[in-house]
Order: C-alpha cells, then structure tokens, then sequence
C-alpha cells in the first residue's frame, strides 16, 4: 500500500449551468497535474448548483449522461489522476433527484459512486426552512472503496452530522474519509471546523471536505474553509471563507496507524443497555 498521497483540493463558487462549472474543472484539474498531485478533490454540487426547480428539471440527467461527470472521466484518463469531483444531482425516482458522488481512477474509470443519505432539512433562525428532501431522495448505502492507497470513505455535507456512518467506515478499514460540502455561513461559522476536526479524531482518518464558497448565481451563499485534517485532528489546510482557489497538500498516510495505535477506541465498543429513568 502506498503510504503517501499528493492531494488537491478545490474550492469552487459553483454556477448555475454544467458548462460554467465545466470551465473550473478544466482549469482545477490541470493546475493539480501541474502540482504534482495524484488526486484532485471538489466540492458538493460541484457540477450544478441551481434551486430554480423547472430550470434544474431542464438540465439534470442520469448519472451515467451527466457532462460534468463525463468531463471528469475524461480528465482523469487524460491526466493520470484519481478525482473526486463532489457531486452533481443526478435523476432518481419519482421525479426527484439523488444528490451523488463518484470517485474516478486515473484510468478514468468510475470506483465507486454514492449517494447522499442524510438529507439537509433544518429551520436555521432567521431563514426560511431548508427541506433537501423535497427534491431529492436519500441514498441508503455507504461506499468504503479499495484504492492503491489503502480504503478510503464517500460521505456529503450533512452527513457529517451523523459520527456513526464515519465510525462504521474506519472499522471497515477506511483511512481516509471525503466529505464534500456546501455548508450555508450560520452552520459553517458555528460548527463545521469543529465538526470536522471531531469525525477525524473520532475515527483516526484523514479527512478531505472541499467546499462550495462565496454567493451563487441562484442566491445563495456558502461558508467555505475547505479543509484538510489529519488523523490526529491536526487541521493541515483551511481555505479560507473569501474565494475560490485551489491548495495542494501532501499526507503521510502512516498517521493513520500511528493514531489508531496510540488510541484505539474503534476496538472498544462495548454492548450496554439504555435506561430511562
């Protein structure tokens, strides 16, 4: 198993079309090859990030006919690079949409592809509800994929709410875990450092969360700090919450077993009752 990885991590301000976020593709990738780096990592809706329902309708596809995935593809075996390009909404059933990552090889074959489970559907003070469910389903499934590097983990931004799919993941092997995300700048300000920094301590892994940043052609408005920690809870990059940009890292993934030897807490579970009383 190779025991270093030259990582990019992207941060993007996401448009509302394929071809503009397209254009960012391009230039991330080939700027990561230029580095150095074995992979490229991206953001939630990195592909597309349009709420306008009816325009979205228009353009969103199957997994397996999205542009943004298949220029992805492209560049992977152009480049000889593994990429996770975060996620596009793809089609699902009953005219919904699956909110879906994938992880490419440098071949530009596709590993392994997830959909996210935990859906964001929250009231944040001040703000309208946000009910992801509304339009999009919740994928069941979560993804650990065998990699030249060792296992490594697929979850999506508000996924890293719920430390049990993480725990599962490094029990299973995985020493690196992605969590691309869109995270809005109330929960981003209050939570998502501390939120990362406590799944890569929780379970020894490195984690990966490139993130969407600044204000969107359709309203929105996204914290960013993409970030990289390491098993230790060591945060080894932050972004930033200005602009996007890309940053290379490189990891000594031997930290992984380092951690987990020193603390082995995912070799002390123990079965207990609950009581309430």
């Amino acid at each position: 198993m190779r025991t270093s990885l030259r990582v990019a991590m992207g941060q993007m301000t996401s448009g509302d079309t394929h071809e503009l976020n397209i254009a960012t593709l391009d230039e991330m990738a080939a700027r990561a090859r230029e580095a150095g780096a074995e992979l490229l990592a991206l953001p939630e809706v990195a592909g597309l990030m349009n709420r306008n329902a009816a325009a979205a309708r228009e353009m969103v596809v199957a997994a397996d006919t999205d542009p943004f995935l298949a220029r992805a593809r492209a560049l992977s075996a152009e480049l000889g690079l593994w990429m996770q390009p975060g996620t596009v909404p793809v089609t699902g059933a009953e005219g919904k949409f699956r909110n879906h990552g994938v992880l490419i090889d440098d071949t530009g074959a596709v590993r392994a592809g997830y959909d996210k489970i935990h859906l964001f559907d929250v009231a944040l003070e001040g703000q309208r509800p946000i009910g992801e469910s509304k339009r999009f389903e919740a994928g069941t499934e979560g993804v650990v994929v065998e990699t030249p590097w060792g296992r490594w983990g697929l979850s999506i931004c508000y996924d890293l709410r719920f430390p049990g799919l993480y725990r599962d993941y490094a029990q299973a092997g995985a020493g690196l875990i992605f969590i691309p995300s869109a995270f809005t700048v109330p929960t981003g300000r209050a939570h998502w450092e501390v939120l990362l920094r406590a799944r890569a301590i929780e379970t020894g892994s490195f984690i990966i969360a490139a993130a969407q940043v600044g204000h969107h052609a359709d309203g929105r408005e996204t914290w960013g700090h993409s970030m990289i920690v390491d098993p230790w809870g060591e945060v080894l990059c932050d972004m930033g919450g200005e602009a996007p940009g890309l940053a290379v890292v490189d990891l000594d993934l031997r930290k992984v077993e380092a951690a987990r030897a020193q603390i082995p807490s995912l070799t002390h579970d123990r079965v207990y009752r609950l009581r309430v009383v």
